[in-house]
């Protein structure tokens, strides 16, 4: 039988590297399960914003680009397309956007946007989802012989203002979306983002 002390010092050297190196090791098992939490890829660029430059827009004019996989409308309206909306408003179902699905700070007037010549929107009927088309020209038209500019769905007929807002009696129900977004820029557009807005 030895009769050597046991040395305190060392005891306590190898508890603590046992402990630093198990500690390692559950750090090292455990990361590839909590990763496996994080959204995949695919699924961040799904729903990533999207910046929009509008810098060669003109008036009339519209850039479409993709967010999380639908087509959101960016137009510039004229100072006259502008002044027929606000014309409009007997002949819409909802002139206000209260019943329609738009960021709370998007004002609910006939602009519906952040900078009244600018207005951004989602691009699908709100009734079955398809998309319809810009009519930007003020002139009769085989669907409205008093036609001032908008937007046509040639699926079930329903027409849009302008600003989105649904004319009265056409099947969809509500005006077309305005997703969240923010001017990063004077000619920038971040979709999908309100940029402190809300």
């Amino acid at each position: 039988m030895s009769n050597e002390v046991a040395n305190p010092t060392r005891r306590r050297v190898l508890v603590g590297a046992s402990l630093v190196v198990g500690g390692v090791g559950g750090v090292s098992a455990l990361t590839p399960f909590v990763a496996s939490w994080n959204p995949s890829a695919k699924a961040r660029a799904a729903g990533a914003p999207v910046k929009a430059d509008i810098s060669k827009l003109e008036p009339g004019g519209q850039v479409i680009v993709a967010w999380r996989g639908k087509p959101v409308w960016i137009v510039r309206r004229s100072a006259e397309a502008l002044a027929n909306l606000a014309v409009l408003d007997a002949n819409l179902a909802d002139p206000d956007s209260a019943k329609s699905k738009q960021p709370k700070y998007v004002p609910g007037n006939a602009a519906r946007a952040l900078r009244d010549e600018v207005v951004v929107m989602i691009g699908l009927c709100t009734h079955l989802g398809c998309s319809p088309t810009y009519r930007p020209e003020v002139v009769p038209t085989d669907f409205d012989a008093n036609w001032q500019g908008g937007f046509y769905c040639p699926c079930h007929g329903s027409t849009f203002d302008l600003s989105g807002r649904v004319y009265k009696g056409k099947p969809a129900p509500t005006n077309l979306e305005i997703p969240p977004h923010f001017y990063e820029s004077d000619t920038i557009i971040l979709i999908g983002e309100d940029g402190g807005n809300a």
